[in-house]
């Protein structure tokens, strides 16, 4: 997928082995601290990244966005939900858009491939733009107390009626603040 942006042209793909050290770079900058980015490499290493997208502006790698599985307690019998994090942009090119459009692209990736809901811990303000609303709204809690920035989003109709539990991220993100 190719964006016009200010008469450059900026491109979201999936990640690439060549990729991998520009994304490690990207995330620690964009956080300031190794977490995020040794969360990165654990999901990837891992075979839990199922959706992994750069961002390239110029040639270069400016913005990454992972998305990995989550499961919900009490179980929910054909629960198929997908965790957005991390998203991250080089500061150099924050306020380009760029990641809103891995944000959108990833969304609409992990429909593609069948996930049914999508939640993410973060600034509520900025993700009810893509469509995601208070997870509490739906009967959904997270394991971090995150209440409010803690949103959830259908990707295939009436997926979030009736769902309620607390839902789970993958073992390697308490893992990598450890």
């Amino acid at each position: 997928m190719r964006f016009e942006e200010q008469n450059t042209l900026i491109e979201i793909r999936r990640e690439q082995p060549g990729d991998i050290a520009a994304i490690a770079r990207i995330v620690e900058q964009a956080f300031g601290s190794s977490d995020e980015a040794n969360l990165v490499k654990m999901l990837r290493d891992r075979n839990k990244a199922v959706v992994s997208l750069v961002a390239i502006y110029d040639g270069e790698v400016v913005g990454h966005i992972m998305f990995s599985q989550v499961t919900i307690d009490p179980p929910r019998e054909g629960f198929k939900g997908i965790g957005l994090a991390p998203v991250a942009v080089s500061p150099e090119h924050e306020n380009k858009w760029i990641g809103s459009k891995l944000i959108r692209k990833g969304l609409e990736e992990c429909k593609q491939a069948g996930y049914d809901i999508a939640v993410v811990l973060g600034d509520h303000r900025y993700y009810t733009r893509f469509g995601f609303s208070r997870a509490s709204d739906y009967g959904l809690e997270n394991e971090y107390g995150a209440g409010e920035h803690f949103t959830a989003m259908e990707l295939s109709q009436g997926a979030l009626e009736g769902v309620s539990g607390l839902v789970k991220y993958q073992p390697e993100f308490k893992e990598s603040n450890t």
